[in-house]
């Protein structure tokens, strides 16, 4: 028993294991609460005890009286442990009985069981629950701590081994060693389950627990050798039945059942080694016999082997060798088998016995594994030397066989390439043939004249063999002969063909030559002269666009120079169709095939006829066009001059109008008035010379009409014209409207005439380009001559006044109202700085507070949110340039 696996508990005996018997820990206590189960305790310990100690032809009544003196006690342990032990103290004392029973707890503990609190004296006095410890300690150790199933023993190796067996019950469901047996099924499951004969299982019910226990315990009793140990009606009536009592039970059925097993094993060993016995003894007599007949079979086959006497004829040998053969093929392989076989039953048969230790096996007389193998020599021997004299026999009469047959072969193979080979040479294929084709032809029968020679030697070998054959009287020589004669004269016949195809095709080669050069010939000369036609007409219908007399005249010079080519290219046009008409005739005389066309060109004769006389009809087509052409240049010239002579008047005339009036307003003669009355009359003439330019736009669209897109007889266009009149127009309107300015400028600022010729002289004096404009720099040095004295801000401050939109000019106009404004206007600007400088304190600058103090709101926040601030030598935190924003002032509110 595991000692690491035994543990102290405080009642009066700890036989088991600490598994076995988790649920009653406590032996006091279960005692205490069910009377039952002692009662059922004491039944079956008693009948446990008989049943081993009827052994020994003794038995107990009374558990608690029987064992006191402790000899029975002893008698117990011997027979359960077939061991002895120490001599029994036979006096009746007490302390004989107390040695006595000593000896048997001993005994129980050298067994690995170690016995708490069960002492000698308990028992010797009859102590009930000390005995049935002692009893249940001795049932653990020696009927159920030994059972092993599969990995798990003692208790729950007796569970597995109830739930394996009762598996295939499914009414049977084995979980403890109490309840689960309650309705007897258990019992009998395991009783049919090893002998099936001894209780009808169908006929039980579950409901009907005293007649399945009762069954089960007669059967045990009456069968198996196993003392009724539990009471039915006790088990029916306990809640939960003892189960130590069960389990005590049980065990005595695994014991029955696994003992019957034991003894199967033993039947099992002795049937074996008679079964090796008897099988040694069949593998002997089988090597007896298969020895013999094998060694009979090689006495009857050596003599046939032995024979020597040849047959006269091939069939009869060949028919000796078929015997032969079948004999290697069929008859020798079984026995090389049987031989085989013979040798592995004998070394099969000697291991047997050596492992079985028994002794070694020796064939009878002459049966040995020698002997058989020395016979099997003979055969073989006898074998080799048959097969070489049946060889040579055949292969002297295969000699001559061979030679015919290598004729036949020889003339066949040379039969089978002849066949056709007179058709092929007989073909006109070369008449239909292209040159390229005949070239190839050519190739492919001189290919064929080198195969032609090449069998010129299968054809002499096949007249020797002949030959040969005759010379050796073969039987069938006539039919040899007849066939080499065939051959030979085939052969000549071929070489014949061969020669005469040779000329056909070179002949026909020349002829194609001739014909292939001259397409050549009409190809090379057929395409330029193609082209020239092609060109030609290209030319001939070549719409040109001309603008002069000139180049309508070269046009015609070409023309006519082309025309003067045509009887030399006519010329050429015959020589290319003599050639056409050459081939013909070749083709005529000499019957070739045509194959095909030219292979050089697609261009052919009735193309170039075609050709030639879309030329002839083109050229008078051309020489129509180039007269028409001509007239309809002489017109255009017509047209050009008369536009030009109108042109060149009209163009001077705006011109000199131009500059006219531009003198009137810059040179200022007499009073304004006096230019207003001028200009008037200068605009009614300009009114009265519109008709001419009426009239050159009609000559301008005939110009357009006709296409003409230039003309060298005036430097003035149309565009020009347009130009210059309306800018004639503008001009003299708005010199007018200029003047009606100035009128209106003098008499608003009440400028003198004696004033404004100042200015305008002034003016003049500084439009240095003479445009009647000054430029900026023309401007600033006009202002500086006057007295000016200003920087760059100053100067553009002035120039945006003058020049509003930029174009960085200064129109007369804008320089009279700048001049009056100044002379005007100087006191008030500089007014309002003194004004300002008032408020200031004589500073020059100003403070927003200042401002906010002497100003109405609104106007003080203008004022302060316009100003930039001071930047002279003497500026405070906060200071305010009221001179620059004077200034703006005036210059923002002209703007």
């Amino acid at each position: 028993m595991d000692h690491h696996n035994q543990h102290h508990h405080h009642h009066q005996y700890d036989g088991e294991e600490n598994d076995y018997m988790q649920q009653e820990d406590d032996w006091d206590r279960d005692m205490l609460l069910d009377p039952a189960w002692e009662k059922q305790q004491r039944k079956t310990f008693t009948a446990w005890c008989n049943s081993h100690l009827r052994k020994a032809g003794t038995q107990i009544e009374n558990i608690e009286e029987d064992f006191r003196d402790g000899l029975k006690l002893m008698l117990l342990l011997e027979v359960i442990s077939g061991e002895r032990l120490a001599k029994p103290e036979r006096g009746k004392m007490r302390v004989h009985k107390i040695s006595n029973v000593n000896k048997a707890l001993n005994f129980i503990a050298s067994k690995g069981v170690k016995l708490v609190s069960i002492g000698a004296e308990e028992i010797v006095d009859g102590n009930a629950k000390m005995t049935l410890g002692m009893i249940w300690t001795i049932i653990l150790r020696f009927a159920i701590q030994d059972i092993s199933v599969e990995e798990t023993s003692a208790k729950e190796g007796l569970l597995l081994w109830c739930q394996r067996k009762t598996a295939p019950y499914k009414n049977v469901n084995i979980q403890n060693f109490h309840i689960s047996w309650k309705d007897g099924l258990g019992f009998c499951a395991l009783i049919h389950r090893h002998r099936p004969e001894l209780i009808d299982y169908g006929k039980l019910r579950k409901d009907d627990p005293m007649t399945n226990l009762n069954t089960a315990f007669d059967v045990a009793e009456k069968y198996l050798d196993i003392p009724k140990m539990l009471d039915a009606e006790d088990i029916v009536s306990t809640l939960r039945p003892d189960e130590k009592a069960v389990m005590t039970y049980v065990s005595c059925y695994y014991h029955a059942f696994s003992g019957k097993q034991k003894a199967e094993t033993a039947a099992n060993r002795i049937c074996k080694v008679l079964a090796v016995n008897q099988e040694n003894e069949q593998l002997m007599e089988d090597y007896e016999k298969l020895a013999s007949d094998l060694l009979e079979w090689i006495r009857r086959t050596i003599p046939w082997l032995e024979n020597r006497v040849p047959e006269s004829t091939m069939a009869a040998m060949q028919q000796k060798l078929e015997d032969f053969r079948d004999y290697r093929r069929q008859h020798k392989p079984p026995k090389v088998q049987e031989k085989c076989q013979l040798e592995i039953n004998f070394n099969t048969l000697q291991t047997k016995l050596r492992l079985s230790n028994r002794p070694a096996f020796m064939p009878s007389e002459g049966k040995m594994v020698s002997d058989i193998a020395n016979a099997w020599g003979g055969l073989e021997g006898a074998e080799k030397g048959y097969e070489e004299w049946l060889l040579n026999e055949i292969r002297r009469l295969e000699r001559l066989d061979h030679l015919a047959e290598k004729f036949r072969q020889k003339a066949a193979i040379h039969e089978a390439w002849t066949e056709g080979k007179e058709a092929m040479l007989n073909q006109k294929d070369y008449e239909t043939a292209s040159l390229s084709e005949i070239k190839a032809l050519l190739k492919k029968h001189e290919a064929f004249e080198s195969d032609l020679a090449a069998h010129q030697d299968r054809v002499e070998q096949i007249a020797a063999i002949a030959q040969e054959l005759n010379e050796l009287e073969y039987y069938d020589s006539p039919s040899v002969n007849a066939r080499c004669q065939k051959i030979c004269d085939q052969w000549d016949a071929l070489g014949a063909l061969t020669q005469k195809r040779s000329e056909a095709l070179q002949r026909t080669e020349k002829l194609l030559e001739t014909i292939d050069q001259l397409y050549l010939e009409f190809a090379k000369r057929a395409a330029p002269f193609n082209n020239w036609m092609e060109g030609a007409m290209e030319d001939l219908q070549d719409t040109f666009i001309v603008h002069t007399i000139e180049e309508i005249q070269g046009l015609s010079t070409a023309h006519e120079q082309f025309k003067a080519t045509l009887p030399e290219a006519d010329k050429e046009r015959q020589a290319i169709l003599g050639i056409h008409n050459e081939i013909a005739k070749i083709v005529q005389t000499y019957h070739v095939n045509m194959a095909g066309t030219n292979p050089y060109t697609t261009i052919n004769p009735t193309e170039i006829n075609a050709k030639w006389d879309k030329v002839r009809q083109l050229v008078p087509q051309r020489d129509q066009a180039l007269i028409e052409e001509h007239a309809r240049q002489q017109n255009n010239e017509r047209l050009r001059r008369q536009f030009a002579n109108q042109a060149n008047v009209i163009g001077p005339w705006i011109q000199t109008k131009m500059e006219e009036i531009g003198r009137i307003s810059i040179e200022m003669h007499g009073t304004l008035e006096d230019q207003l009355t001028h200009l008037r009359q200068y605009e009614k003439s300009i009114v009265n010379y519109k008709p001419k330019i009426d009239q050159l736009e009609g000559d301008h669209q005939q110009i357009q009409e006709a296409l003409i897109f230039d003309n060298k007889h005036t430097n003035y266009t149309m565009e020009h014209i347009r130009v210059g009149w309306e800018q004639l127009l503008t001009t003299i309107a708005r010199t007018i409207n200029e003047i009606e300015n100035q009128i209106l400028t003098r008499d608003a600022k009440g400028i003198s005439q004696e004033q404004l010729s100042e200015f305008r002289a002034s003016f003049n004096h500084f439009d240095r380009k003479r445009t009647g404009l000054m430029d900026g720099e023309d401007f600033r040095t006009c202002l500086i001559s006057m007295g000016y004295n200003m920087g760059e801000a100053e100067f553009a401050r002035i120039m945006s006044i003058v020049d509003p939109n930029r174009l960085g000019v200064v129109t007369f106009q804008a320089f009279i109202d700048f001049m009056s404004r100044e002379t005007a206007d100087t006191d008030t600007a500089d007014q309002v700085m003194a004004s300002f400088k008032v408020l200031a304190g004589d500073k020059n600058y100003i403070l927003a507070e200042e401002l906010r103090r002497e100003l109405p709101p609104d106007q003080a926040e203008y004022c302060i949110n316009r100003m930039s601030p001071y930047t002279g030598p003497d500026a405070v935190p906060g200071a305010l340039d009221y001179m620059s924003f004077s200034t703006a002032l005036y210059g923002e509110s002209d703007l």
